[in-house]
Parts: C-alpha cells; sequence; structure tokens
C-alpha cells in the first residue's frame, strides 16, 4: 500500500502483483502438465476436508483436457 499526497488530498493506492496472463489462464483452468507428459485437470475449488484440489480427470493432450473442462462447466450451469 502506498499514500501519496497530492494538491492537499491524500491518494492510497494498493500495489498488486504483475500476473502474466498465461499464467493467470492457467490458473483459472487448473490445467497441470504431469512428468508423464499428460495433462491433468483439477476443480477450480478446494475440498475443504482435505486442502487438495479434486482430479477431475488426466488426458494425454491439453486440447482433451480444454474440451473436458468445458463440458464440466457446462453441466454445472445447465438446468
Amino acid at each position: 500500500m502506498r499514500i501519496v499526497r497530492r494538491d492537499d488530498h491524500i491518494v492510497v493506492t494498493a500495489r498488486l502483483p504483475q500476473v502474466c496472463c498465461d499464467a493467470h489462464e492457467e490458473d483459472a483452468s487448473m490445467i497441470r502438465k504431469l512428468a508423464s507428459g499428460e495433462y491433468r485437470l483439477y476443480s477450480r475449488k478446494q475440498d475443504p476436508r482435505t486442502g487438495k484440489r479434486r482430479n477431475l480427470g488426466t488426458f494425454k493432450t491439453r486440447a482433451a483436457a480444454e474440451k473436458h473442462e468445458r463440458e464440466v462447466q457446462f453441466f454445472k450451469r445447465r438446468g
């Protein structure tokens, strides 16, 4: 937080961490590349009981993981 004085006014500004667009998108989708070369889709929310994210599937390609994520999001928002 930074306090700046301008023309007899005090302005408080917060410094936000700079996040790269790619890193932000990866956090939003929660797709991670495993050491085996496969991609795993995790839930966005942590399980309150275990404190970990739920495994929503492992896929050979990132495109397949992204497709499954869209299917999951569609299912969550239908009806």
